[in-house]
């Protein structure tokens, strides 16, 4: 490793091309003995002394570079470096332009290279950078590792034997082609990339929070995705959808459903300053669609000019003026135009029979209900209180936004109504309920609902930049507007027939996906490569500024964004494009000269090692143990939690034990409870946007595989499967729970140190039981090997599913 390597990767998209942070410019030896505001960044041949070298090893601050520590293998090449005297070169100008992501994209040229490992486009990109450090890819992954590979990768499962032994005896040059296209026309395609977008839209089922209310329909949102998905629902069309679809698309309920992208903020049901609370709303829906979709930490611009990237105060209120209108919407009717006509001429008639005594409870139930709503009301600041007593028809925008906003926690319940009613009103109200449910015969059932966003109206309240972000200091006011380090062009507003939205989220919709905007296919095709990677091109997926990390293969990216465009957006056929190629079905093998020229594996000399998510984790063992429920779509699933688990907002666990079995996609998802398998291996928080889980190793997840009584559940399950499906030879059974566990078959080796565990334990399992403990068995079968013989079987399944074969993915 060299120095100017590790500054280009690190330090050059700050410190080279203007305009250069703190002055520094690092693109030549003078620049660092001139240093900037600071002074000098170096003393030739005194690393100690030497300001650049103190800040990247911690020693002073600011520590450098920001949001990220350099590895010591690159802190040691630095103070090496810099003790041998600095020599030249430093910084090659125009390596990678700080600002690239808003530079309007090109189709690269793909690099001419006769070498036949580089015969697909990917290959030829990857490779040309290998070469300028010396180095070759690794060989190709065996065939069971890569069908492994690719079945997790695209239906969040393992390949059953079945599948590996079709594919293992189908030689023909096809065969891997056709096993991507079988998987990615499975519906367990969908619902793993559902999961990962999941994480993108901080998707959950309950407010968050102190009182974390449930949301019944936020599962429709989950089901919108996996049907997306798997009908490969064009990017374009999906991102628009997801932006605007109740503007672009009234009459589709899919579309609908889409908004609940921008309906998942975590929510404080009894906040009272609601004003402040409107706005904190907004930031999260600007952020998010910034970072999701745009690829830029919009939200540091929210109280100054952005400080690394080109995107100012004025850029941030600008994006978030095209959502200025929205409300919060639980109540979308579904249903196709069809459907709602015949609910409205049913509801109609009832209305029609009804209408005397609905007016007579009216008439004594109103002046009651207005009273318990101005008390409830009063407590709230004074733009709120305005907002509830102006009449709907001369409320502004905004003052229709915060008393939609109240409206959940003024209004009054029937029993509480009741209750405050008089003694002869309570009788008179009661009778007329009774005879008014002598109706519900006529009265139609209620169409299915969804939660999403509209617009208040035809008209938003106006936006204006917040001095530094505080909700009641407006300064000027800023019409919607696209960043203006790409564009200066006004955004086209008009007003959808119906007039009750304003137009301009479809603006916007348009405009993100225009094939002209810079970032949003750079954006997801960097995604999609993490997704099958581990690390995108760009490092960070959310963050394609200085602060993100330069991109390893910024040719690449556009490379395949232009591929993507050109092939009508589709994710599937991308997938197919990225695992094609010889670059993704490499080998993990670890090669000690390799990784001294690039320790981290930007070039891609060989395929990284991952560990399981948490769903795919269970949802392996559940495959595994023959458990899984391949149910798709519905209400969520309430699992079962340990004892002493306190959950706010209601939690009654699903009564079906069947249902408990369903992919971990399909469980209900609560902001503030997390199922305890999931937390231990990194769910993520979904109080925000998630672009990449983290990955620990800590004591607890080995303890949850080790002791969780579900964990041991699938265990016992698991040995029923091998006795099932195996006679009552040793080594049969091995190698059955070998094949379903890892896919392969254990080596000469293993088999004989899992006969010597299969005959100690069942030795020490019968010490037990003559003292009188009892021992586990094998469920979900009738064969038998022999009380402790079947125990035994069962702690060697548990084992295997603990072993770190099961857990990572080579």
């Amino acid at each position: 490793m060299r120095a100017r390597e590790v500054l280009n990767r690190n330090c050059a998209r700050c410190h080279s091309a203007a305009p250069r942070q703190s002055g520094l410019d690092l693109r030549t030896r003078q620049g660092l003995l001139r240093g900037g505001r600071r002074g000098p960044a170096i003393v030739p041949g005194n690393a100690s002394q030497s300001r650049l070298y103190r800040q990247i090893a911690g020693l002073a601050q600011p520590s450098m570079p920001p949001q990220k520590r350099l590895s010591q293998a690159e802190i040691e090449t630095l103070r090496q470096w810099i003790n041998a005297g600095a020599p030249d070169p430093i910084v090659k100008l125009g390596d990678v332009d700080p600002d690239w992501a808003f530079q309007p994209r090109q189709r690269p040229a793909t690099p001419k290279l006769k070498d036949v490992w580089a015969k697909r486009p990917i290959d030829a990109f990857i490779l040309a950078r290998l070469r300028q450090r010396g180095l070759r890819p690794n060989p190709p992954a065996d065939r069971v590792t890569l069908i492994r590979r690719v079945t997790y990768d695209l239906t969040g499962l393992p390949p059953t034997p079945d599948e590996i032994d079709a594919f293992l005896t189908d030689k023909s040059p096809g065969a891997y082609e056709r096993l991507l296209d079988r998987l990615l026309a499975s519906p367990h395609y969908g619902e793993k990339a559902a999961r990962q977008w999941l994480d993108l839209a901080r998707y959950a089922e309950s407010e968050g929070f102190k009182s974390d209310e449930n949301r019944p329909n936020a599962w429709r949102y989950r089901d919108y995705l996996i049907q997306s998905f798997n009908a490969d629902k064009p990017y374009d069309r999906f991102v628009m959808e997801q932006i605007a679809g109740d503007e672009l698309w009234p009459n589709d309920p899919n579309a609908l459903v889409a908004t609940a992208f921008n309906r998942h903020w975590a929510d404080e049901s009894n906040a009272r300053n609601l004003p402040l609370r409107h706005q904190e709303i907004l930031n999260d829906i600007t952020d998010t669609v910034g970072a999701v979709f745009l690829g830029m930490t919009v939200g540091c611009a929210r109280c100054h000019d952005h400080k690394y990237d080109p995107i100012t105060q004025k850029d941030y209120y600008s994006l978030q003026a095209f959502f200025a209108a929205i409300r919060a919407r639980d109540d979308l009717t579904l249903g196709t135009p069809a459907e709602r006509q015949e609910y409205a001429r049913r509801r109609e008639a009832w209305e029609e029979k009804t209408r005397g005594i609905q007016a007579e409870m009216k008439q004594i139930a109103g002046p009651v209900r207005q009273r318990l709503r101005q008390s409830a009301v009063s407590i709230f600041p004074d733009a709120v209180i305005d907002s509830v007593n102006t009449p709907y028809e001369k409320r502004t925008a905004y003052q229709r936004q915060l008393a939609f906003k109240v409206e959940p926690q003024i209004r009054v319940t029937e029993d509480k109504l009741v209750e405050a009613l008089s003694q002869a009103d309570q009788e008179r109200y009661k009778a007329l309920k009774q005879q008014l449910a002598a109706f519900d015969g006529m009265k139609p059932q209620p169409l299915p609902t969804s939660l999403g966003i509209t617009d208040v109206g035809p008209e938003a309240p106006r936006t204006h930049v917040l001095s530094v972000g505080v909700y009641d200091k407006p300064l000027e006011e800023v019409q919607p507007a696209f960043f203006s380090r790409i564009t200066t062009v006004p955004p086209k507003i008009a007003p959808p027939a119906g007039g009750n939205s304003t137009g301009r989220r479809t603006a916007l919709a348009r405009w993100m996906v225009d094939p002209r905007n810079p970032l949003v296919a750079r954006v997801i095709v960097n995604r999609v490569w993490q997704w099958r990677f581990g690390e995108g091109l760009s490092p960070s997926a959310s963050n394609f500024g200085r602060t993100g990390g330069a991109p390893s293969h910024p040719e690449l990216i556009d490379w395949l964004a232009e591929e993507f465009i050109a092939g009508g957006w589709s994710l599937k056929s991308l997938h197919k494009l990225i695992m094609t190629s010889n670059t993704y079905r490499q080998s993990t093998a670890y090669d000690a000269a390799k990784a001294q020229a690039d320790p981290e594996n930007h070039l891609l000399w060989r395929m990284r090692r991952r560990r399981l998510q948490a769903e795919e984790i269970r949802d392996g063992m559940l495959l595994a143990s023959g458990l899984l429920n391949p149910k798709m779509g519905g209400p969520s699933v309430f699992g079962r939690l340990p004892k002493g688990v306190e959950v706010r907002g209601g939690w009654t666990p699903t009564e079906d034990p069947r249902e408990h079995r369903r992919r971990s996609v399909y469980l209900f998802v609560k902001r503030n409870v997390r199922y305890p398998l999931f937390l231990a291996f990194d769910l993520p928080d979904t109080h925000e946007s998630c672009p990449r889980r983290a990955v620990s190793t800590t004591a607890p997840q080995a303890l949850m595989l080790l002791n969780d009584e579900e964990t041991f559940g699938y265990a016992r399950a698991f040995a029923g499967q091998v006795l099932e499906e195996s006679d009552r030879l040793r080594g049969v059974l091995v190698g059955r729970a070998y094949r379903l566990a890892f896919g392969r078959m254990p080596d000469p080796t293993e088999r004989r140190l899992a006969y010597d565990f299969l005959d100690r334990q069942a030795r020490l399992i019968r010490a037990r039981e003559g003292a009188g403990q009892s021992t586990a068995t094998p469920t979900g079968t009738k064969k038998t090997l022999g009380a402790a013989q079947d125990a035994a079987l069962v702690d060697f399944c548990h084992a295997l599913l603990n072993a770190n074969e099961f857990l990572y993915l080579d």
